[in-house]
């Protein structure tokens, strides 16, 4: 489960955890208010690397609880000018064909200006 590194330095193993392995660990540390003294003995890891686990989703909250609708409210904002000026540009050559073909009807039966 736990997957081991050799240190450079020391010769000491240093372990290294995956996503699910810390977020057990933090849960024992936070919902059942294990010791992190507790935890960094029964799991071989440093206090502080527990600490900064345990910091990093509250620095991340914001990230986590952000509307969402304030977001896509602004690309759906953007989406609706990009094709309403998409849309006058097709009126704008619908408009300038018709001409054309009323003028080459006109033409073609002999009453030119």
């Amino acid at each position: 489960m736990l997957n081991e590194m050799k240190s450079r330095n020391a010769g000491e193993t240093r372990k290294r955890m995956n996503a699910k392995e810390k977020i057990m660990i933090l849960r024992e540390l936070l919902e059942n208010k294990v010791q992190i003294g507790e935890l960094s003995e029964k799991y071989g890891i440093h206090p502080n690397v527990i600490y900064n686990w345990k910091k990093t989703p509250f620095e991340k909250c914001e990230q986590l609880f952000d509307d969402k609708r304030e977001k896509s409210s602004g690309k759906t904002e953007e989406k609706i000018h990009r094709l309403e000026t998409k849309l006058k540009d097709k009126d704008s050559l619908i408009i300038e064909l018709v001409e054309d073909n009323i003028r080459l009807k006109k033409i073609s039966m002999g009453k030119a200006k």
